[in-house]
């Protein structure tokens, strides 16, 4: 009966060993790039199928233009967001599906001028570009927090080094804002102008989410 008893009592030991060490927290640290630039990932994952990660990215910058029927507006797009999500392994392996929010700083400043150089056209309406003179304004992507979802694959099973990817979307925010150069434009053009900034606003609302991606090269202790 002792005998029973004591290789009873091992075999559960042996069993909280082995559920300890398969319980074992860990953290990852991980160098990133991705649509939001450069940066850094850190997760803890406190359960087999469970942790919490945040990362942060920024600098990515680039210039671009966008064309209507009678301006062309020229941008200079800055891209950064921090996150912080909830992520479910359920395999208990490298593979995850995570969900959280994401704090994105994306904006571009805009520069705007009239395609034939003398005549702006707004709401129907034609304006004299000396008069307007350059249309400024910025267009905000992303802003505040944001509710973001996606997948991944990160070596946090086991330390040592891995790789890391992840995919996902953001829900966008969009806003646009514009004015003249000219402050002393009448009030009729103010209220074109508004038009205008909910006509480009309408066209950048057809994409109501940011894609997400990133990649880099983990180290789980």
């Amino acid at each position: 009966m002792k005998r029973v008893m004591a290789v009873g009592l091992s075999a559960i030991l042996l069993s909280a060993t082995a559920d300890a060490r398969a319980f074992d927290d860990r953290v990852t640290l991980g160098a990133i790039a991705g649509t939001t630039g450069l940066g850094a990932d850190i997760s803890w994952r406190f359960h087999d199928r469970f942790g919490v990660s945040a990362q942060y990215a920024g600098g990515l910058d680039w210039d671009g233009d966008h064309d209507t029927d009678d301006v062309t507006y020229d941008g200079d797009l800055s891209l950064s967001a921090g996150a912080l999500k909830l992520d479910f392994y359920p395999f208990a392996g490298r593979f995850y599906l995570t969900a959280g929010a994401m704090l994105p700083d994306m904006e571009a400043n805009v520069t705007g001028r009239p395609k034939d150089g003398g005549t702006y056209t707004f709401n129907g309406r034609e304006y004299d570009a000396e008069e307007v003179g350059a249309l400024h304004g910025k267009l905000t992507i992303a802003d505040g927090v944001r509710p973001y979802a996606g997948l991944g694959w990160r070596s946090s099973h086991r330390s040592g080094f891995g790789f890391f990817s992840e995919f996902g979307v953001m829900a966008t925010s969009i806003d646009v804002s514009l004015r003249a150069s000219n402050e002393g434009v009448n009030s009729t053009f103010q209220e074109d102008l508004r038009r205008e900034e909910q006509r480009l606003k309408d066209e950048a609302d057809e994409l109501p989410f940011y894609p997400v991606a990133m990649v880099g090269i983990s180290y789980t202790f």
